[in-house]
C-alpha cells in the first residue's frame, strides 16, 4: 500500500524519534508518488537507520525530491553512510536522559569556553553528543560508556569553575582536547605520561596512529583512552594518540589533527622538538608511511603493516585505472612518489610474516632500491597482522636510539622529493615554485665547505635555502649557474629560475598571480585550513540547479560532521565579513545570480578564466548548456581560496578502504547534474582539468573518462 503524505507544513514531517527539526514552517504537497513515499529512506544523505533528520538536510531531501518527481534528475539520489556506521536503538528513557544531560552540559560551558582547558571539558560533551545525533551506540554498554564520559566531563567543569585543572598534570592515562584551526571544532587526543614524568624536563614525544575502527567514534576512542594502555611505552617518554577525525587514512583534516594534537602537547609539557618519533599500525601504519614521507620534523618513523600506495594495494590493472587527473592526484599521498624524503630521517618498517598488509614494506623495499638504498624492514617470524612481541622489542630499540640522537636540523645533505608544494619542505630546503604540478619533483642539496653549497633540482622555478643561520656571502651551485649572495641581509636566500638561476625578490614572490605556498589546489587543498562555506542569499531562477546546489551543500555539511567529528563555518553570503575574508578560505555555494561571491563569474571581464551565465557554463573552448551543467573549482582570491560548489571530492563510496580517501577531482571541473549524485560523484563529469602554474586555463581539451593525459 503506497503511503501518502497529506499537503503539511514542512514542521511537521515525521523525522524520527528525537524530534531534532526546525524549520520554516513553508507548506508542500506529497503524492501518491515512489520517489516521495521513498523520502524517508536512507536517501540524501539520510542516516540508514531514519531516526534523524536534521532541517538542513530535509529541505535539500523535499526540493530534489519534487523535482525528481518532475523527471529532472534522471534517478533518485541514494548515499548511505559508510562512517561510521548506523548502531543499535537505544531505549527512550536511557537517549533522553543522556540528551537532558548534555545539554545541561553545554549550557554550562558556554559560560566558561574562553578559560584555557575548556576544550578538554567539551571533548567529553560533544562525544556523547554525535553518538546521539548519528546513533553511535553499538552494543547496550554503550550507554555506560556515555555514562563515564559525561561523568568526567561534570568532574572537570567543576574544577574548571574553581580555576583548578588537575588533569593538566595528571600522570599515566590522560584524556585532553584542544580547538582546531580548520573548523572551530573539539578534537580529543591520549596521552600516556610516566609515573615517575618529571614536568620539568624536555623529553621524547613518541606519536602512536590507531588502526582503523569504524565505529571507533569520539565515545569510543576517548573510553578506551581512559582506560586501556596502548602497545608502545617508551621509557621518559610521553606518547600521544591522536583521534586522526576517527576514520580518514590521517589525511585532509585527519592529517591536521596529528599535528594539531601534537602541537597542543608541546603547549603543555616540556616536548623536545628534536626528539619526536612516529609509529603506527594498520590504518596507523599508512599514516606514518604517509606523513613520515611528507613532513621533516621527525627523528625517525616505524610504520606497522597499513599500505602505501593506492594502485596496486587496490590490485588495479590499467584497464581499470580511475580518468587521469585522479592517477595524477594519487601523487598527493603514495609514499614512493616520497620516497627520498626518507633517507633524511631513520625508517624501521614491521610487518608480520603471514600479513597480506606486508605488501605496503615490500613496495617501499622497490622504491628504496630503486635509489640504491636498502628498507629496515623487521618481519614478526609466523604473525599475521599484529607485532610479534621481540620484534616490536627491536623497533622500540632502534627508535629510541634516533630518539637519543635527535633530529639534525642542518644536515650536510638534504634530499627533498614531491609533487605539490603543500609537502615542499625538507630540513633547510624550501620548494616556493613548481614548473609543473603533479610532477616528479626533487632537490639535492649539499654543504661543500667554504660557503659554498651545491644544489641540483628537477621542475624547481624557485627555491628558499637556510643551511645557516646567516646565508650572506654564501656562494651557490645550482644546476651549474653560480649565485653569489651579497655579504649582509640575508639570513636564507631566495632563488628563481628566469633562464639561469638568479637571486629572487619575495615580494614579486608574493604579488604575482602564481601557484604558491597555500595557493596551489585542487579542491580538496581548501579543507586543510580554516575555511567558511557561504550559502547563497538568493534562490536560483533554475529548478534543477537550485536543487543539486541545496542538495550538495548540505551534504557537505552533514559529512563533515559525521566523517571529519565537527561543524562547519556556515553564513549567507551577505554576512561574511571583512574579517572573515583575512581569516578563512571561502566555500561558495550557488550561481552568479543567488550568491555574491560568485557574481563575477558572469562578466566577460573577470579574473576566473571560467565564465557562468543562464545560458552557458564557458571553460577556454569548451561550452555547455548552463540548464543541467555547473562549474566546481579553486582558485585564488585575495591571498586565500576561492572554492565553488563542491565540499571533499572523495565520497562515501570511496570510504571502504582508507586507500581511496584521496582528492579525486584536479582544480576546476565541470559537472552534468542530470546524473544524480552518488556516493561516487557529485554529478557526471564532462570535463575536467589542473590550471597551468599562472592559475590559467591548459590549452588543451582532454576527455575527463580518458586514463592518459594524453589529448
Amino acid at each position: 500500500m503506497k503511503r501518502v503524505l497529506k499537503r503539511t507544513a514542512v514542521d511537521s514531517l515525521p523525522v524520527g524519534r528525537n524530534k531534532a527539526l526546525h524549520s520554516s514552517g513553508s507548506s508542500v504537497t506529497f503524492g501518491p508518488c515512489r520517489n516521495c513515499e521513498d523520502l524517508f529512506r536512507p536517501t540524501f544523505g539520510v542516516p540508514a537507520s531514519g531516526r534523524f533528520l536534521t532541517a538542513g538536510r530535509l529541505k535539500a531531501c523535499v526540493a530534489a525530491a519534487l523535482l525528481l518527481c518532475g523527471n529532472v534528475y534522471s534517478a533518485e539520489p541514494i548515499i548511505e553512510r559508510r562512517l561510521p556506521p548506523p548502531g543499535i536503538e537505544i531505549p527512550v528513557a536511557q537517549r533522553e536522559r543522556l540528551a537532558a544531560e548534555v545539554k545541561s552540559l553545554k549550557a554550562e560551558l558556554s559560560t566558561v569556553r574562553s578559560r584555557e582547558h575548556s576544550s578538554d571539558v567539551e571533548v567529553f560533551v560533544k562525544a556523547v553528543e554525535y553518538a546521539l545525533l548519528h546513533n553511535e551506540f553499538y552494543n547496550a554498554k554503550d550507554v555506560e560508556k556515555a555514562d563515564r564520559l559525561l561523568s568526567s566531563a561534570k568532574e572537570r567543569l567543576a574544577q574548571l569553575k574553581a580555576d583548578d585543572t588537575p588533569w593538566h598534570r595528571q600522570r599515566g592515562l590522560v584524556v585532553r582536547g584542544y580547538r582546531s584551526r580548520i573548523d572551530d571544532s573539539v578534537q580529543p587526543y591520549g596521552l600516556e605520561i610516566p609515573d615517575d614524568f618529571d614536568f620539568e624536563k624536555r623529553v621524547p614525544l613518541y606519536i602512536w596512529l590507531h588502526g582503523r575502527g569504524d565505529t571507533a567514534t569520539d565515545l569510543h576512542f576517548i573510553d578506551q583512552r581512559q582506560s586501556k594502555p596502548g602497545q608502545i611505552h617508551p621509557p621518559g617518554a610521553i606518547v600521544v594518540h591522536p583521534f586522526g577525525r576517527q576514520c580518514v587514512g590521517y589525511k585532509s583534516a585527519g592529517e591536521m589533527d596529528v599535528w594539531e594534537a601534537a602541537t597542543h602537547v608541546a603547549e603543555n609539557y616540556p616536548i623536545d622538538f628534536d626528539r619526536m618519533v612516529l609509529m603506527g599500525f594498520s590504518m596507523g601504519g599508512a599514516g606514518a608511511w604517509h606523513l613520515g614521507a611528507h613532513y621533516s620534523e621527525l627523528a625517525a618513523v616505524s610504520p606497522g603493516a597499513g599500505f602505501a600506495e593506492t594502485a596496486r594495494y587496490n590490485n588495479l590493472q590499467e584497464d581499470a585505472y580511475p580518468p587521469w587527473y585522479e592517477q595524477r592526484l594519487w601523487g598527493q599521498y603514495d609514499v614512493p612518489d616520497y620516497t627520498c624524503n626518507l633517507f633524511n630521517t631513520t625508517v624501521v618498517a614491521y610487518s608480520g610474516e603471514l600479513d597480506k598488509q606486508i605488501q605496503a614494506a615490500r613496495v617501499m623495499e622497490e622504491a628504496y632500491r630503486e635509489y640504491g638504498r636498502e628498507l629496515t624492514h623487521i618481519i614478526g617470524p609466523g604473525m599475521g597482522h599484529k607485532y610479534h612481541p621481540d620484534s616490536l622489542k627491536e623497533v622500540l630499540a632502534k627508535m629510541d636510539e634516533a630518539a637519543t640522537r635527535g633530529l639534525d636540523r642542518t644536515p650536510k645533505k638534504v634530499t627533498l622529493q614531491s609533487r605539490t608544494l603543500r609537502y615542499s619542505l625538507m630540513r633547510w630546503v624550501r620548494i616556493l615554485g613548481l614548473q609543473e604540478h603533479w610532477r616528479d619533483t626533487r632537490v639535492d642539496a649539499e654543504i661543500i665547505g667554504d660557503g659554498r653549497i651545491k644544489v641540483t633540482t628537477e621542475n624547481v622555478t624557485e627555491l628558499r635555502l637556510s643551511a645557516h643561520n646567516n646565508m650572506s656571502g654564501a656562494i651557490i651551485e645550482i644546476d651549474g649557474d653560480v649565485v653569489e649572495v651579497p655579504k649582509v641581509g640575508y639570513p636564507s636566500v631566495d632563488l628563481k629560475r628566469d633562464g639561469n638561476w638568479q637571486l629572487a625578490n619575495r615580494r614579486t614572490y608574493r604579488d604575482r598571480l602564481k601557484k604558491r605556498l597555500g595557493l596551489h589546489g585542487p579542491i580538496d587543498d581548501a579543507f586543510m585550513e580554516p575555511f567558511l562555506v557561504v550559502s547563497p542569499s538568493g534562490k536560483s531562477s533554475n529548478a534543477a540547479v537550485q536543487a543539486w546546489i541545496e542538495f550538495e551543500q548540505q551534504h557537505f555539511i552533514d559529512r563533515w560532521r559525521a566523517l571529519m567529528r565537527g561543524e562547519l563555518r556556515v553564513k549567507q553570503d551577505v554576512d561574511v565579513t571583512d574579517d572573515d575574508l583575512l581569516k578563512y578560505h571561502i566555500v561558495a555555494w550557488g550561481t552568479p545570480e543567488t550568491n555574491r561571491f560568485l557574481t563575477s563569474l558572469a562578466a566577460p571581464d573577470s579574473m576566473i578564466p571560467i565564465r557562468w551565465t543562464e545560458e552557458t557554463v564557458q571553460v577556454g573552448t569548451q561550452s555547455f548548456d548552463a540548464n543541467h551543467h555547473v562549474p566546481v573549482f579553486i582558485y585564488p582570491r585575495g591571498g586565500k581560496y576561492l572554492v565553488v560548489n563542491s565540499g571533499l571530492t572523495f565520497r562515501e563510496g570511496h570510504d571502504r578502504t582508507n586507500s581511496l580517501q584521496n582528492p579525486k577531482l584536479p582544480d576546476w571541473a565541470v559537472l552534468d547534474i542530470r546524473q544524480s549524485p552518488n556516493d561516487l560523484t557529485a554529478g557526471k563529469v564532462v570535463a575536467a582539468d589542473f590550471f597551468d602554474e599562472s592559475w590559467q586555463l591548459k590549452e588543451r581539451v582532454i576527455s575527463p573518462e580518458s586514463r592518459s593525459e594524453t589529448p
